[in-house]
């Protein structure tokens, strides 16, 4: 896998648990794979902050 779509299938991941995120049954399980995409994507210069659904 090169650059690019490690970073694509990472964005997409983390694009899937903010959905997941924002449904009625959160779980401290999603939290936890969350932090450690933000920290994946991070790793790459993807910033996260702009990614947040509010």
């Amino acid at each position: 896998m090169n650059d690019k779509e490690l970073k694509d299938t990472r964005l997409k991941e983390f694009a899937d648990l903010q959905r997941i995120k924002k449904a009625s049954d959160r779980d401290s399980e999603i939290e936890y794979q969350e932090k450690i995409l933000k920290a994946q994507l991070q790793a790459l210069g993807i910033p996260t902050e702009e990614l947040e659904i509010k």
